[in-house]
């Protein structure tokens, strides 16, 4: 097992673009064959394993449900140069559409459908122009417009004051369009700490909203199913890949659509698709290569899963090799967190912890040989993290790193310490151990070398004092699951999560609980959204942040755990946007 730990590092990730010669001859395999792996596969097979011990507590977790030959065999035809070609003259003419009209309604249609990416330059030229050309003076009586600039200015980033909204203070709601109430409730979700405008303006079009729902009101069919869908998620919650085939469905319907806006939004999915393939295929031959689902049986085996989170986290396409390594960071926090909630012995994880902190490879000797395998992968990939940083940015990012995976185990240690002794945190302390339990930490340190061009040590440090982006997107993620696991996860023998401290706290029902806890994710973003019009960092690492938010509260959407119990909505959205092509 060590050997292939050590002698196995993972140096073919660089070049993963151009490691695919044997899986392109293999044959193209329909989703629908997956199979699921047999009752002797990894996840069941206990009493082959030295160091594996029957009697200890047990995750429930089912099995994966892809195989990995079956991951190796997918396939795509839109890999070729052919499609990029006519991608590339459609992107041509919704440039020109796009300078021409200069309109938020195009720039917010392209941003939903997935394609923004490929127009960055333009409409970062045409929100500064609309930022710096009075902006405050027009169309101030116009609800929709108004309403729509603020948000989609507010998303890329500028600063803008929420007294645009103070000419509609008087007015009633039958003043207004129910499109200009839906892009005002829209709206109200960048409001920073201390915005009553906005928190009144929230609450203003929610009740109006409703209620012309519940009367039957409106008319429009898109209109309507549009303003059911921004109760479920407001749009700025949204991450862009992940929820594109769904818009492009709506957008198709709808009569204002353009015809090359849509056919380039359906290929460019496509073709998106097959790049994920072959970063999926890179990422579980590494998870293969490690061992650890087979020799760590009572963890969650998800790389798919892992990767999946990647499409929403890291969403400019350029960025494949961070995809791939997010989703092995992904994978070692799964395997690591599963020793500490599920398995590991309070004594073996004081070990565990001690190995970390000194960051050796004689650490090993003292840990149970069950933890060896883990300590070799986690330490061969964040040194191996650590040289690509050295080799292509000149800095050294091992200590950042190695603080931010100490921090995370010894979190980890104090709830494994409050389980163990009956302990029950009040909310509070729960919180403030539990943002970094949830491994956002790690995920943030490594992308943040990875997404930042020029890097010093004065901005690394900031970071790894965990400045209040990363708190927020990190508390948000925590929150969310909790929202989504907690009550299985208590169940099955765990720490009580923020549900259950504010039932046990306050005396308070499930639902109320709920509701609280739902208020502190509303009140992160706020902290969230001034970050992201005032911050100290890269735009790039801006939006990771705020995406692992929303990828998170995409994952354990209406209460459930769309990772460890892999659900079923989760699992047809990830389906959809790796195996099946937009037909």
């Amino acid at each position: 097992m060590m050997k292939m730990a050590i002698q196995k590092p993972i140096n073919h990730l660089r070049n993963y673009s151009h490691t695919n010669v044997l899986s392109s001859k293999l044959p193209r395999v329909s989703s629908t064959t997956c199979r699921r792996l047999p009752p002797w596969s990894c996840s069941y097979r206990l009493s082959d394993h030295r160091g594996i011990q029957l009697g200890r507590r047990s995750g429930g977790y089912p099995p994966s449900i892809w195989d990995f030959h079956y991951i190796q065999a997918l396939n795509s035809e839109y890999k070729g140069d052919m499609h990029q070609f006519r991608a590339a003259g459609m992107i041509a003419q919704v440039k020109m559409l796009l300078l021409h009209q200069q309109r938020f309604e195009l720039i917010d249609d392209l941003r939903r459908l997935g394609i923004s990416c490929h127009f960055r330059h333009e409409i970062a030229q045409i929100l500064d122009s609309k930022y710096i050309n009075n902006y405050h003076e027009t169309n101030q009586r116009d609800l929709y417009s108004t309403s729509l600039r603020f948000r989609l200015l507010r998303q890329y980033g500028f600063t803008i004051s929420q007294d645009v909204f103070d000419c509609f203070k008087n007015d009633k709601a039958t003043d207004f369009d129910t499109k200009g109430l839906l892009q005002l409730y829209e709206a109200s979700f960048l409001a920073t700490h201390g915005e009553e405008t906005l928190e009144i303006a929230k609450q203003f079009a929610a009740k109006s909203l409703h209620k012309r729902v519940v009367d039957h009101e409106i008319d429009d069919i898109h209109l309507l199913s549009s303003v059911e869908d921004v109760f479920e998620f407001p749009s700025h919650w949204m991450v862009q890949m992940p929820n594109a085939k769904a818009f492009i469905d709506a957008y198709k319907r709808r009569p204002d659509m353009d015809s090359v806006v849509l056919e380039l939004a359906k290929l460019d999915i496509n073709i998106v698709q097959a790049k994920f393939l072959e970063e999926l295929k890179e990422t579980s031959r590494w998870w293969e290569s490690t061992g650890l689902a087979q020799e760590l049986p009572f963890i969650r085996d998800r790389i798919v899963e892992c990767y999946y989170w990647t499409n929403g986290v890291v969403e400019r396409r350029e960025h494949g090799f961070e995809r791939i390594m997010l989703a092995k960071i992904n994978a070692l926090i799964t395997a690591i967190d599963d020793i500490y909630d599920v398995y590991g012995t309070l004594e073996e994880l004081q070990l565990f912890t001690d190995a970390i902190r000194r960051w050796d490879i004689e650490s090993i000797d003292k840990l149970p040989i069950y933890m060896k395998v883990c300590y070799l992968a986690l330490y061969n990939f964040v040194n191996e993290m650590g040289y690509y940083t050295l080799k292509d940015k000149g800095f050294n990012s091992i200590p950042f790193l190695r603080k931010a995976w100490v921090d995370l185990i010894e979190a980890y240690l104090i709830e494994a310490n409050w389980y163990h002794k009956g302990y029950k945190p009040s909310l509070e302390e729960y919180i403030n151990n539990a943002w970094i339990t949830v491994g956002g930490v790690p995920v943030l340190s490594h992308l943040f070398f990875r997404v930042t061009d020029s890097l010093d040590k004065e901005a690394a440090e900031s970071v790894h004092k965990y400045h209040e982006i990363v708190r927020a997107s990190c508390t948000i993620t925590r929150l969310a699951d909790d929202m989504g696991t907690s009550m299985a996860e208590v169940k099955r023998g765990d720490v009580p999560k923020s549900v259950q401290c504010y039932m046990n706290e306050k005396n308070a029902s499930e639902e109320e609980a709920r509701t609280h806890v739902q208020s502190l994710i509303e009140e992160k973003w706020k902290t969230m959204n001034k970050e992201m019009m005032d911050s100290p960092f890269s735009t790039c690492f801006v939006e990771v942040c705020a995406n692992l938010a929303r990828m998170a509260q995409l994952i354990y959407q209406k209460d459930s755990d769309g990772f460890g119990m892999q659900h079923s909505v989760v699992n047809k959205q990830l389906r959809s946007l790796l195996f099946e092509p937009y037909e």
